[in-house]
């Protein structure tokens, strides 16, 4: 309609209905305007005010749900994860046979001749005999344990140094770096134990740099591509890989030792590695705006809800505002606890299951890896959980960080506390060391990504950091471990427990209190008004 300013004066009244459901964004308002003229209403007008075109389709599409890009990247970064875990701990399955001095072996072939070679000189060879011939190596238990500890120090070396990378030179090329040079070193390690033990310390420290790069990278590619109400669900479904190699490694790993020779183990996990890296360099990309298979709408989705964090990848780190910062503390302090008893199950459940349980080898092999598949279940469904929780605005995001934060480390530190009281069970003592890893995977939806949460421009670095105080932790936890079951193994594990849920209740308290989920002022991106 049509209508003209003709009277003296004119008042304008305007009246919004707005409407708004919970835990949805706000419906199309409607504007009434009254126009009046000389005092009396002449005219009524309804304007209804549409919503932008990105926050439609950011509330009425959510980018495909599972079937979407994200999800994909997801999974080939939880393929990633799994290729790394089982490198890293390939060498501590074949070291049992590498090291087994009960087999017949020539002390000659032991330095020189290599199993491969071997094998081409008589072609009418088969596997079982190639596996039979493998070569025994006279490495000592002191030796032995400078090998399995080179591949953390290489870790911690580039802990830091690749996060602050990867924010600069993107975390596609040095996570896919750190992948390609971790594999191609799992395929040399049989030769190289040939040339001598030197030569494999230098290889498992080269390879421990190059996972560091790679495990830091993946929370710059998350602070591009995962929605605030998904990054639960898509980092866990990622890191559940980890998790669930471990379990592989353990069931499949000593079978292949024995039906086809211990140098398999690092070939067929090498090569599927170099088949994970084929995958990331085509799949994986920096961002959703510069990936050339993405839908539109799951640009959308994606772009309008991360569009607040900065995308700038060169600044400045400000490292005085982030000593101050109480809440990044509680972060490396959760790292610091959930780590400690992490490291005490990996290292050492094959030997409390044979030592406590008086459980053969073949046994023990199958049961230490029960727990590691449950921990894959429960890094999964906890970021569900969490999710749904966050996308019903059932709880508010700290409480939900806080919430499955004190279900990571307090109910692993229960289990831990009841192991000792309940040895004489042998179900009840399988139970427990199940559902320790399990719980204590929660923490992945807790404080494990609470970086992305307050400071995402700097994930990858102060995920670095994180990481460095959680390897600390599990170098420390380790050799208190061995020193205490040393003395008296009875009283000893007692005490490894009752040491560890007293760290995890620590780390608890101190995140309960200083915690947050908020974007600090520090991580913000200053933008300049030109006058």
């Amino acid at each position: 309609m049509e209508i003209k300013t003709t009277e003296c004066f004119w008042k304008v009244c305007c009246l919004c209905t707005v409407k708004r459901s919970p835990g949805r964004p706000w419906s199309k308002p409607v504007v009434v305007i009254v126009i009046c003229g000389g005092g009396k209403p002449r005219h009524k007008v309804h304007i209804t005010h549409q919503r932008n075109k990105m926050d439609e389709k950011s509330t009425t599409r959510k980018g495909s749900g599972f079937c979407s890009l994200r999800y994909a990247l997801a999974l080939i970064m939880h393929f990633s994860n799994f290729t790394m875990i089982t490198q890293r701990v390939s060498l501590s399955i074949a070291i049992i046979a590498m090291v087994n001095s009960t087999q017949h072996q020539d002390p000659a072939n032991a330095s020189t001749e290599g199993p491969v070679m071997d094998l081409l000189s008589n072609r009418t060879r088969g596997i079982k005999d190639f596996s039979n011939r493998a070569a025994v190596y006279q490495w000592s238990t002191e030796t032995q344990g400078i090998i399995f500890s080179s591949i953390s120090y290489g870790i911690i070396l580039t802990l830091i140094p690749s996060g602050y990378l990867a924010g600069i030179l993107g975390a596609k090329q040095i996570l896919g770096a750190g992948l390609l040079i971790s594999s191609l070193l799992t395929l040399f390690t049989p030769l190289a134990a040939d040339f001598g033990v030197i030569l494999v310390i230098v290889i498992r420290t080269v390879q421990g740099m190059a996972q560091g790069m790679a495990w830091t990278g993946q929370f710059t590619i998350w602070a591009k591509w995962a929605p605030p109400l998904e990054r639960s669900k898509l980092t866990s479904i990622a890191g559940s890989g980890a998790a669930f190699g471990s379990f592989i490694i353990l069931c499949v790993g000593g079978l292949i030792s024995q039906a086809l020779g211990w140098p398999f183990i690092f070939y067929i996990f090498g090569s599927i590695g170099c088949v994970c890296c084929v995958l990331w360099f085509t799949v994986i990309y920096d961002d959703p705006i510069h990936h050339p298979c993405i839908s539109e709408r799951e640009k959308n989705h994606i772009t309008s809800s991360v569009a607040q964090q900065s995308s700038s990848p060169r600044r400045s780190i400000p490292i005085k505002a982030m000593v101050r910062c109480l809440p990044l503390w509680a972060i490396f302090m959760g790292f610091f606890s959930h780590f400690w008893l992490c490291t005490i199950i990996i290292t050492y459940l094959p030997t409390y299951i044979s030592t406590v349980l008086h459980v053969n080898i073949r046994d023990s092999g199958v049961l230490s890896s029960l727990p590691f598949i449950a921990a894959s279940s429960c890094t999964i469904l906890g970021g569900q959980m969490a999710d749904f929780l966050l996308s019903r605005n059932l709880l508010s995001l700290i409480t939900v960080r806080k919430l499955f934060s004190s279900l990571g480390l307090l109910l692993p530190s229960l289990c831990a506390v009841a192991l000792p009281f309940v040895t004489s069970s042998y179900v009840a003592t399988i139970v427990l060391l199940i559902l320790i890893p399990g719980t204590s995977n929660l923490c992945d939806s807790g404080f494990i990504i609470n970086t992305l949460d307050v400071a995402p421009r700097y994930a990858s670095f102060l995920m670095g950091i994180s990481r460095g105080f959680g390897l600390t932790a599990g170098i420390i936890s380790s050799t208190t471990t061995g020193f205490l079951i040393s003395q008296d193994s009875e009283s000893g594990w007692r005490n490894v427990f009752f040491l560890s849920a007293a760290v995890n209740m620590f780390g608890l308290i101190f995140y309960l209190i200083f915690g947050q989920a908020e974007i600090q002022n520090w991580a913000k991106e200053r933008t300049l008004t030109r006058l």
